[in-house]
Parts: C-alpha cells; structure tokens; sequence
C-alpha cells in the first residue's frame, strides 16, 4: 500500500531557494512522489512513497523547529498516484494575490471550527448560538462537480483569485449567518476566511484540516459525493478511498 499525505503549514521561510533544493535531494534520495510548493510563506506538499520512506522524510523535516508543527492528513491507495517529484518554488503556497490573507501578515489564523463541531452543527441546523449556519466552498467549479456539502454555497469560479468578487453579490444576505469556509485541505479557506474578516465580514470561520481532515475524523455526515485530489486518483469518497468512477468522469470532462 501507498501512504499519501496532504499539509502545509504558514511559517516564514527566508531560504526559499536553497531550502527547495533540499527537500528535492531528500524527497528523491527516499523515492517520493507528488508535488512540494517552497514559498517565502510556508510550505503546502502533496506526496506519496512506501510507508516507511514517507514517514522518514516528515521526521527529517520536522527536525527543521520552522516546521515541527506541520500536520499531514494522511490517506492510502494501492497505486502510487503520481508520476513523478516536482518541487516548485511559489510566492505563496496557493495564489491569492491579496493582502492580510496570512497568518504571517495579521499575526493569527482565522478562527477555526473542528471538523467534528461542525457535523454537530450540521446535523442540528445552527450553530451553538443558535445562528444559521452557510458552509461556503472556496474551491474551484471543477473541484465542486465531484461533491461538497448538502447545500454549501458554491460559486462559478475557476481560480481561487476569482473568489472575492464572485462573492460579493452574496455578502449582504450572510450578515446573520455564521459562515464556515472550507477547501480540500484547508489553504484556502484559511486564505478567504482571514481576508474576509479583514474585509470586514467578522462572521467568517474556517473548517481546520478542509474536506480531507473532515473525512477521516468524521466521515460524510452532511457531505454530498466525493472530494476532488490533485493527483491520479481523482477524487476521494468519505472513507478517503478512490470515488468510483471518478477517473473516467475527469477523463470525458478533459
């Protein structure tokens, strides 16, 4: 079996160029594959290897006190899902191209909602103030075809840039709701829901870990379909196993 991993993790990184040709040695000295973004903001990995090289490399790197609190969500295939090792060096580790959408650049995260506090506020229809609750998916339309949650708010874009404006016309009506922003793993939508709040919508909170950290400590409660994976598998049932049919729908959809 394969283990494949998902995380980033904002921190500074002032070493970007040399620090991205020693994640590359490293990752091909231990015969991974996947895709590592190096960015003076963090660091976002998408990889997969045999169990032990995988688990040998995050060790390694959390030796490094910059990244000793890099979290992985880890799911398994029987085929290694890439083709090969890319390692990029970014600006940040998912364009945005807006200010105070960082960590780094207002001093904390937005705050979050676990995974399961929210199938409790699903399933209850309100948070625990008693709010309406609207789950906003901050990921593309392509990404979305592949499921979301029961009645999220999903919106026509096909980049994450295209966010804020395709937003807009829906800011209004969410003044009296508490909104919970999520995306695969959590990037962007900790990226929307700390520029939101600076934008002046303090009613925005973030699902910590995204769609991927909410299948595996709570399942599909209130999900619709699958999560979409940048790799081959395609998309990823709430078991975090390959969706049924999902290779074939994005091959008629190229």
């Amino acid at each position: 079996m394969i283990l494949n991993i998902a995380a980033y993790l904002f921190v500074p990184v002032d070493d970007a160029d040399a620090l991205a040709v020693r994640l590359r040695e490293r990752a091909q000295a231990d015969g991974l594959r996947g895709t590592m973004l190096v960015t003076p903001e963090g660091l976002n990995l998408f990889l997969a290897a045999e169990e032990a090289p995988l688990r040998a490399f995050l060790a390694w790197l959390r030796e490094d006190p910059r990244f000793t609190a890099l979290h992985a969500k880890e799911s398994w295939s029987e085929a290694m899902p890439f083709a090969r090792l890319k390692v990029k060096r970014k600006a940040e580790i998912i364009t945005f191209r807006r200010e105070h959408a960082s960590p780094l650049d207002v001093g904390e995260r937005a705050p979050v909602v676990a995974p399961k506090t929210l199938a409790r506020w699903i399933a209850q229809g309100h948070d625990d103030a008693g709010k309406r609750l609207v789950l906003l998916d901050t990921r593309n339309r392509q990404e979305v075809a592949y499921g979301t949650f029961a009645g999220a708010l999903t919106l026509p874009i096909d980049r994450f840039t295209d966010l804020p404006a395709a937003l807009a016309p829906h800011r209004e009506a969410l003044r009296d709701a508490t909104v919970v922003s999520f995306c695969t793993g959590g990037i962007r939508c900790e990226k929307a829901a700390l520029w939101l709040r600076e934008d002046g919508m303090d009613n925005v909170l973030q699902l910590d870990d995204g769609i991927l950290g909410y299948f595996e400590q709570v399942g599909g409660a209130g999900y619709d379909g699958g999560c979409f994976v940048f790799d081959e598998r395609v998309a990823l049932d709430p078991r975090l196993q390959p969706m049924a049919g999902a290779a074939a729908a994005a091959g008629i959809a190229a």
